[in-house]
């Protein structure tokens, strides 16, 4: 039998703006259907000015069909959909331009240059002449991709493409920046630095930035977070608050017959031990208290047992009942 004791860092987390202004995205009753099948159901939100917020839910919860419904991809069908204080059917092409949108997939010209690419989206938004030079120019300082200018996108390094995305995201100073997985595809270094530009952003302009995400270390630099499953927000609160409403130690049980471990558990201990995709789960303020008693009374059955901090893996299987799994009900709605 393997006994772990993890103990995790808690990295610090930065204190979301007191919402005390309007929000820039409100939405109300807001649901969606592909083909018949809903993938987001009843959605409430309020997202404010400054913030940093994150969708954090597996392929299918949803996030993906929230992100384009958000980027004006797509038109709502049920529910109200509000940026900056007016409504998205009414208000489209001006809401349009106060947004910048990174996408999963690559959206840039990989046989033009970096320069290229930023002119030519530049003039999507009618800027022109020395103004918008100097506007990429500022960019190309920014993400510090100056010495790549020249080159052709196909050249650059994956980190290097999502550097020139982002400018590309910004060029026209979007009062709102949504990315969609924006780190997909990078080494953890380039994800790093995607973070701190990210991060810089938010906190030395006030640009509000919203971003879908199933990585769990991406969800803990988010200001507030909003956990989706299977169509519905089962969570909207800080990464550490979400922690706190587990308030004590998780303690993880792996057996040969995991139904008996917790029927066996629940006589001895009481609680709400829990059987999880085949692990017997305790929630316990007190858990390193009952390792012992646990080991003694159950050690022949138990091949493995762990403790640690609740993480916001722990808090999703607390919220949903099962495990978050990135791949879980692939499909059409993200």
């Amino acid at each position: 039998m393997n006994v772990t004791l993890p103990l995790p860092s808690q990295p610090l987390e930065p204190r979301p703006d007191s919402p005390d202004r309007a929000p820039i995205v409100l939405v109300s009753g807001l649901s969606h259907a592909y083909s018949g099948r809903r993938v987001l159901q009843d959605v409430h939100l309020r997202v404010y000015p400054g913030e940093l917020f994150g969708f954090l839910g597996p392929n299918g919860s949803g996030k993906t069909t929230l992100f384009r419904l958000l980027s004006t991809l797509v038109a709502h069908q049920e529910g109200e959909l509000r940026l900056f204080g007016e409504d998205l059917r009414a208000s489209l092409s001006s809401i349009r331009r106060r947004l910048g949108v990174v996408f999963q997939a690559p959206s840039l010209d990989r046989k033009l240059t970096v320069q290229e690419n930023l002119r030519h989206q530049g003039h999507l938004y009618g800027l022109r002449g020395t103004g918008l030079e100097r506007r990429i120019q500022e960019m190309l300082e920014r993400l510090d991709i100056v010495a790549r200018a020249p080159d052709r996108v196909e050249t650059l390094s994956g980190g290097m493409q999502r550097r020139v995305e982002l400018a590309k995201g910004l060029l026209h100073r979007p009062e709102m920046l949504i990315l969609d997985e924006p780190s997909t595809g990078l080494d953890p270094s380039a994800r790093r630095d995607l973070w701190e530009h990210l991060v810089n952003l938010q906190r030395g302009e006030g640009v509000t930035i919203l971003v879908t995400t199933h990585l769990m270390d991406e969800a803990e630099r988010c200001q507030r977070l909003a956990i989706l499953d299977q169509g519905h927000i089962v969570a909207v609160e800080t990464p550490s608050s979400l922690k706190r409403r587990i308030g004590g130690d998780i303690i993880r049980m792996r057996t040969p017959d995991p139904a008996a471990l917790q029927r066996r558990v629940l006589e001895r201990f009481g609680g709400d031990a829990t059987v999880v995709e085949g692990e017997v789960r305790l929630e316990r303020a007190d858990g390193h208290k009952l390792l012992e008693p646990l080991v003694e009374a159950f050690g022949d059955e138990i091949e493995e047992i762990t403790l640690g901090r609740p993480t916001l893996e722990d808090v999703f299987v607390h919220l949903t009942g099962h495990r978050f799994r990135a791949d879980r009900a692939a499909g059409t709605g993200g």
